[in-house]
């Protein structure tokens, strides 16, 4: 007669050889949080207090009321990014009186635009000078030698990434990749691309933006140089071009900037010496289309 112990010793064995023959549990380490030196957080500064009022001038009124046209009455929200960006451009950065304003316009609780403002670098959330200066030194800037444009911009302005001149005109910020990367190494001044650099290059351009600046009577701690820094600042009438290699420059009251873009012969992104390809007359209608009469 069997044990009737027999189908629990059973059990006992067949539970031993599964747990020999279970892997190995791996251990998991973490390493050490590195925390941003950039705060999430507000703290009140004589330049970004609650007691500073922001609203939108009477021309930024009406571009709002143009974006606001472009979504559903349910969704304005939706325009939280460029009314911010709106507001930074006529303010200077993105104050918190800046983002309330923004909130109370698109009836959404400040702390979503927070969020926003928060998330994405393009919002300054402190006072930057007349020219941000923000040099890009991801890899294909890095291998075509950003260190020495970084160099140079802190040899030409006297300051370090993340410092702004004495004069409040110049702000220099080191950023990742700002997608112009067939001409790197580069750097973006305001709204404006120059590229194909070289520390000589840089200097120049810096040079003739302080000097540009200073004859135009720009001051610190405002939104870059106007749109119509092409016309004379006494007859608003248009003062020229100046030609150079790669695109026109603008000149105006003695003084000239070259234009954005490539700082080389280049006029785009095209190889520096010639074509490699695509050397040969685009196809005509024609010759695209099958001649069997099938799409």
């Amino acid at each position: 007669m069997a044990s009737k112990f027999a189908p629990r010793a059973f059990r006992s064995s067949t539970r031993a050889l599964r747990s020999s023959t279970r892997q190995p549990r791996q251990s998991f380490h973490l390493s050490a949080v590195q925390k941003s030196s950039s705060l999430n957080v507000h703290r009140d500064t004589p330049e970004n207090n609650l007691s500073i009022p922001f609203k939108f001038s009477q021309q930024n009124e009406k571009l709002i009321q143009e974006v606001l046209s472009r979504y559903p009455s349910q969704y304005k929200k939706a325009a939280v990014m460029p009314l911010l960006d709106l507001g930074q451009r006529q303010h200077g950065f993105t104050s918190i009186s800046v983002m309330n304003e923004v909130a109370r316009l698109l009836e959404m609780p400040p702390m979503r635009v927070y969020e926003v403002a928060t998330f994405y670098t393009m919002y300054n959330r402190n006072p930057v000078g007349r020219f941000h200066v923000q040099c890009c030194t991801t890899t294909p800037c890095q291998l075509k030698g950003s260190d020495g444009i970084m160099k140079a911009i802190e040899e030409q302005l006297g300051i370090h990434h993340g410092e702004t001149t004495p004069d409040k005109m110049f702000t220099f910020t080191e950023v990742e990749c700002l997608g112009a990367c067939a001409n790197a190494p580069m750097v973006q001044i305001n709204d404006d691309f120059y590229e194909d650099l070289t520390p000589e290059t840089t200097k120049s351009l810096l040079k003739s933006l302080a000097e540009a600046a200073e004859k135009t009577g720009a001051s610190g701690m405002a939104p870059g140089l106007s749109g119509d820094y092409g016309k004379d600042q006494v007859s608003g009438q248009s003062s020229g071009r100046q030609e150079k290699a790669g695109g026109p420059g603008y000149a105006a009251q003695g003084t000239s900037l070259p234009a954005p873009g490539p700082l080389s012969k280049r006029i785009s992104c095209e190889p520096a010496h010639k074509l490699t390809s695509l050397t040969s007359e685009p196809p005509t209608g024609e010759q695209i289309m099958r001649k069997d009469g099938a799409f």
